[in-house]
């Protein structure tokens, strides 16, 4: 698959930003569920995403006032979707739902995510896949200081339950 001179931040056709606009357009997370703001960068293999949202007191993640590190997955997990979106629409194709099957080599550096002041970036990398499945490798990070990571298995197909 050859991404040609298409700029990082721009679609497979290098004429639509991929902005939150194009994002909520492309994956099942909608209004404030949607978490992330803009693609940074994006090849065949990895993405870059950028989000704000960390901060607002109304982050639907939020719970006692705070928003925990471990929802970092969440923002992680929107890159992983934002990225197969990218990769189907290059097919003409229309990317189809994915489920978190498992989490390992979790890490977190930080107990929680809205006290940070600078965006933070979800960073994630497809080691493998099939039709049937795919295995990320995953950062959440802010101001160059990794907050957590780890690795997803995502399963297409299957039935939320």
């Amino acid at each position: 698959m050859s991404l040609g001179t298409t700029p990082f931040n721009r679609g497979p056709a290098g004429a639509e930003p991929l902005d939150r606009r194009w994002i909520e357009t492309h994956i099942p997370h909608q209004g404030p569920m949607c978490l992330l703001e803009e693609v940074l960068t994006w090849d065949a293999a990895r993405i870059r995403c950028r989000a704000t949202s960390h901060r607002l007191e109304s982050n639907p993640l939020r719970a006692g006032g705070r928003l925990g590190a471990l929802c970092g997955v969440e923002y992680a997990g929107q890159a992983m979707a934002v990225h197969g979106a990218i990769m189907t629409s290059m097919s003409g194709e229309r990317a189809r739902p994915g489920y978190l099957a498992s989490l390992r080599n979790l890490v977190l550096h930080v107990t929680r995510l809205d006290d940070l002041p600078e965006d933070l970036i979800a960073s994630a990398e497809r080691i493998a896949g099939d039709e049937g499945t795919v295995l990320y490798q995953f950062a959440v990070s802010s101001a160059g200081r990794e907050l957590l990571s780890g690795r997803a298995s995502i399963v297409f197909g299957a039935k939320a339950g």
